[in-house]
């Protein structure tokens, strides 16, 4: 099987990149990181109280989640979210006849592809899943986050909340923007979707990392050449876009087939070459990867707080046996 994109689909990718990188390039991307920044690592509520909840008691905890050397919480761009509305972001699989895209879920799959590559903060996939269902949700007015397994992204910035977060505490987050909160709610079975969008999110990650990777490999010299050229380099960067394309296979199959062993496979292998070619992305770059004026170390945090998402690896290499046992039975 062959998993070419057709014009419509090339459009709607280049479209959302040619747009993130007005509203949210790199600049935009330190700048949201350094209005995270203080002297200490205590936090101050997040802003904008009295957030509905689905089930959801008064609110605990105080809002915000620690971040590192954040001294503030991130605040969440109303503006680039309902500018993510118009674009069509959260309405994509929603039917032409509610005032939807109408497309489904390999389209919906590039574009959190392109919001991974770039970064974008915010509860996405959790607003993409409630539109429809949450007023405001689909055009970008209302933020909407969700209860998942334990924790909840964005807590204190979204308008709606689905789940029950009664006793929700803050918590100490690696990724400087993307606030947590833990809540004692059981674990409920991850939704299908937001697992192959999570993995989506990964493989921009993943893909963003390769390029970062080749380019400095390429204008790094040392002893007289470019460090690429050295083969414990060139092995890393292989390394690295071997995994992203083997994950890209997977995820656009996931999209396609929508069976949940693919997209279970696609989660893991997604997962890995976010992690893994973050890390040797960073091995790349040496100390430089490390400054806060790089954003490799933001896809290697973001990477891994991605994990922790829609139950995790473990619940995918559960789904994956079990259907592997069930098929060979």
């Amino acid at each position: 099987m062959r998993f070419r994109l057709t014009d419509d689909q090339h459009a709607l990718r280049d479209g959302l990149r040619a747009a993130l990188a007005r509203r949210f390039d790199a600049d935009a991307l330190r700048a949201a990181v350094a209005g995270t920044e203080g002297e200490g690592t205590g936090r101050r509520g997040v802003g904008g109280g009295g957030a509905e909840r689905e089930g959801a008691g008064p609110r605990e905890g105080g809002g915000g989640a620690e971040a590192g050397r954040a001294d503030g919480p991130p605040r969440l761009d109303r503006a680039l979210w309902r500018a993510l509305g118009d674009l069509g972001f959260f309405a994509l699989r929603m039917p032409e006849a509610d005032g939807g895209v109408g497309l489904g879920l390999p389209e919906a799959v590039l574009l959190f592809e392109e919001a991974g590559r770039a970064l974008l903060p915010g509860p996405l996939v959790a607003t993409h899943l409630a539109a429809g269902a949450v007023p405001g949700a689909a055009t970008g007015e209302t933020v909407v986050a969700a209860v998942d397994g334990g924790l909840v992204e964005w807590l204190g910035e979204a308008d709606v909340v689905r789940g029950d977060t009664t006793g929700a505490v803050p918590l100490r987050s690696l990724d400087p923007l993307t606030p947590l909160h833990r809540v004692p709610a059981g674990r409920a079975a991850p939704d299908p979707v937001a697992v192959l969008l999570t993995a989506a999110e990964q493989l921009g990650t993943a893909g963003r990392v390769c390029a970062l990777a080749a380019q400095h490999a390429r204008a790094r010299e040392q002893f007289g050449r470019p460090v690429g050229a050295f083969q414990a380099v060139a092995h890393l960067c292989a390394g690295i876009l071997v995994r992203a394309e083997t994950a890209r296979a997977a995820v656009y199959a996931a999209a396609v087939t929508a069976d949940p062993a693919d997209i279970a496979a696609a989660r893991i292998l997604a997962d890995e070459a976010a992690v893994r070619g973050a890390r040797d992305c960073l091995q790349v770059h040496g100390g430089m990867g490390f400054t806060w004026e790089s954003e490799v170390h933001l896809h290697l945090k973001r990477a891994w707080v991605r994990t922790q998402r829609a139950g995790g690896v473990t619940e995918s290499e559960e789904a994956l046996a079990a259907a592997l046992a069930a098929e060979s039975a």
